[in-house]
């Protein structure tokens, strides 16, 4: 992905801000939303979490009052901004950064967590991303990533697929507007492959709409 094709995401999200969280309003996945809003503060509880892309901060407000300390990070002020009204715990910290390039200022933190995040990593970038967000974390740190299941009918229909393998979805906002956006759907063979060398122990787990993968760095 260029960095053109980052500047295009980050400006679909930065669309998409004020409407985001209208995908956590679909009747059928409301069940599988409950089950994983239980479940994730468990996973994270007394942890110091980093997040990557935190987006409006629809998970952080589940698990950041059990976890020892959050920093929630995204690459966008409009979707950040929500998030703050959202999260309003002692234990949090909100900072601008790019999940490609998360600075040693960071800190060292034994656990992170990224919601619907991985799906929009291409394929080729996939080992530098998980590089470098294990550079932020101590051995033995837990990772939890969760993201979409593909289910016809739920999901934005498949609208190309290029020569990497990575999926994109046509995306249209209420303002009208269409946008072109990575989507990779990821199966349970291809994220255990992912973390070859770089992890352990790893969890994985599907719901009828969402999957989550669970790992403990090497």
């Amino acid at each position: 992905m260029t960095i053109k094709s980052d500047q295009m995401m980050k400006s679909y999200y930065v669309s998409r801000a004020t409407e985001y969280d209208r995908v956590y309003e679909f009747p059928e996945r409301q069940s599988n939303l409950r089950t994983l809003e239980d479940w994730i503060p468990t996973v994270l509880s007394n942890h110091r979490v980093l997040e990557v892309a935190c987006g409006t901060g629809y998970w952080t407000q589940f698990f950041a009052p059990k976890a020892q300390h959050v920093l929630a990070t995204d690459a966008s002020v409009e979707t950040m901004e929500i998030a703050k009204k959202r999260v309003g715990t002692n234990n949090i910290e909100f900072q601008i950064a790019d999940a490609y390039a998360l600075s040693d200022t960071l800190g060292q933190f034994d656990a992170a967590f990224a919601g619907f995040w991985l799906s929009h990593v291409p394929q080729s970038r996939l080992q530098a991303f998980l590089t470098n967000l294990h550079n932020r974390l101590q051995h033995g740190s837990t990772v939890l990533f969760i993201d979409n299941e593909y289910v016809e009918g739920s999901n934005h229909p498949i609208t190309e697929r290029d020569d990497e393998g990575n999926t994109y979805q046509t995306r249209k906002l209420l303002d009208g507007t269409s946008h072109h956006v990575l989507k990779n759907f990821p199966s349970e063979r291809g994220l255990i492959k992912m973390i070859d060398g770089l992890g352990t122990k790893f969890q994985y787990r599907k719901l009828d709409y969402f999957w989550t993968f669970q790992y403990q760095t090497n």
